[in-house]
């Protein structure tokens, strides 16, 4: 994982639109503890250079040739690549983006995003260790579970789930809801290194990558159910 004081966090761009790339090198390397380990122009190229130059965080373009975004996503983390993966797409309520959820990414961004906001979610993701279940990403997850057919609500549950204590059941609820550690500590009166054993044990009980595969565990598993539509 990266994050460690003094070493830079290492980026890898994929998108087939040159330009993308060039604006969001500029805005990357723009910043001390930035910088760009690479560019693909295609998923699999992506995959390969995922592999070759070992990139703390992948921003990933959904739609690309020879391999869409999803897939290569799929494969970098299927191959225990510790890359953290952003998924690059054009509208928040993209059903490419959940799927880039499913396959192992961290966050997905809008490819209009802000500079600032770029910079924000790449450290972020990069540290491994914060919330990464903004309210776009949430109203995702919901607009997703809700089109699910019924039959999906009466699956059998994960048995991975049973060797969750209840505390440890408490906090992957409150996970979902998108709380940070100091909100986590807050709500269960503990310390905030208490709540980062309990987040790490439950990634590890239920062998999940980071904070946002417990988010999308617990929709699809029906430990969290969305809201009424608006």
């Amino acid at each position: 994982m990266s994050g460690t004081p003094g070493t830079p966090i290492r980026v890898l761009l994929a998108d087939d639109q040159p330009l993308l790339r060039m604006g969001f090198r500029l805005i990357l390397e723009g910043e001390p503890d930035l910088v760009i380990a690479g560019e693909a122009s295609t998923g699999s190229e992506a995959i390969r250079l995922a592999t070759e130059l070992s990139p703390d965080v992948v921003l990933m373009d959904v739609r690309m040739p020879q391999g869409d975004g999803i897939e290569a996503t799929r494969r970098i983390t299927a191959s225990g690549s510790h890359a953290r993966i952003i998924i690059l797409t054009t509208f928040d309520l993209d059903e490419y983006a959940f799927s880039g959820l499913q396959a192992g990414a961290s966050a997905f961004l809008l490819k209009d995003v802000a500079p600032e906001d770029l910079v924000h979610a790449v450290r972020v993701v990069a540290s491994g260790d914060a919330v990464v279940a903004p309210r776009v990403t949430q109203r995702l997850l919901e607009t997703y579970v809700r089109s699910l057919p019924p039959a999906h609500a009466a699956m059998v549950p994960d048995r991975r789930l049973d060797g969750l204590t209840p505390r440890e059941r408490e906090v992957l609820e409150a996970i979902a809801e998108g709380l940070s550690n100091a909100e986590l500590a807050a709500r269960f009166f503990l310390s905030e290194a208490t709540i980062k054993t309990h987040v790490r044990r439950i990634l590890t009980k239920l062998d999940l990558r980071d904070r946002v595969q417990a988010v999308v565990y617990a929709y699809e598993n029906g430990i969290v159910v969305p809201g009424p539509a608006h």
